[in-house]
């Protein structure tokens, strides 16, 4: 059920950006509201939809966010289309856009389908989970141009097949790559990005190799759990890491 749902909130358009008295959370209420179906959201996760104006939260007045539960379903919203529909954020606006203007129902689908108006062709099928990606579809997906996907092979942020498709896994990344791109850091200057996941990588590896090393189906199965909780908990170090020293920058600036 949505946050929409349990407040008895109307999703995802008019509640989303003005003024009310409907509840109001949190950028960490938020956080954990989503987690459980989107286990790969961040806080930077959702600043950045936000800078991209796909949600549009109150501020208090010392600053703080504070999101409505239709907020949060426009959140839901956003994810499940990436996540399932490997959609750019520029057709998902478009789409929320368009629920805004009534144009569609104002029920958000905990995982949207997008129905192609009768006048067009309906749509390509998307891919499966796993299935490989054409450089053009690929990069479609990931709203890069061209220029910027040949930049994020050649500094080694993807790696396509032999056949030159690249995995839809690798989708996260691209997406990643082009919003900084937006900001003016190119795939060139991300190779400490690389670096440092690889290293954290070998970190982890010499913790779960001992387990690996029993070669049993329940060792493996042991290692896979120990695998996503230690990815897990590494995500959220470098997460808390960053943003401190973000606050540390933010700090420096006022005090200047």
């Amino acid at each position: 059920m949505t946050a929409a749902a349990r407040a008895g909130e109307p999703a995802p358009g008019a509640g989303a950006t003005g003024a009310d008295s409907r509840p109001r959370f949190t950028i960490g209420e938020v956080l954990a509201d989503l987690r459980d179906e989107f286990p790969d959201v961040t806080i930077s996760k959702i600043r950045y939809l936000e800078g991209e104006d796909l949600v549009h939260p109150q501020r208090t007045p010392s600053g703080y966010r504070k999101f409505s539960t239709a907020d949060i379903d426009r959140l839901r919203f956003v994810l499940a289309a990436q996540r399932d529909q490997y959609l750019p954020l520029r057709v998902i606006k478009e789409q929320l856009d368009a629920l805004d203007r009534g144009e569609s129902p104002a029920t958000l689908p905990a995982r949207p389908e997008v129905t192609a108006p009768e006048s067009q062709p309906a749509p390509a099928r998307e891919p499966e989970q796993g299935e490989p990606l054409s450089a053009a579809d690929f990069a479609a997906a990931a709203d890069l141009d061209d220029a910027q996907l040949a930049d994020c092979v050649q500094y080694g942020l993807l790696t396509p097949g032999a056949d030159g498709r690249f995995p839809a896994s690798a989708l996260a990344v691209a997406r990643a790559a082009g919003g900084l791109a937006r900001h003016g850091i190119e795939p060139r200057h991300l190779r400490v990005y690389r670096t440092s996941a690889e290293r954290e990588a070998a970190l982890v590896e010499q913790v779960v190799a001992p387990v690996l090393m029993a070669r049993s189906e329940d060792a493996h199965t042991r290692a896979a759990e120990q695998l996503r909780e230690l990815g897990t908990l590494s995500t959220q170090l470098h997460t808390a890491l960053l943003e401190a020293r973000l606050r540390e920058v933010l700090g420096a600036d006022a005090g200047a």
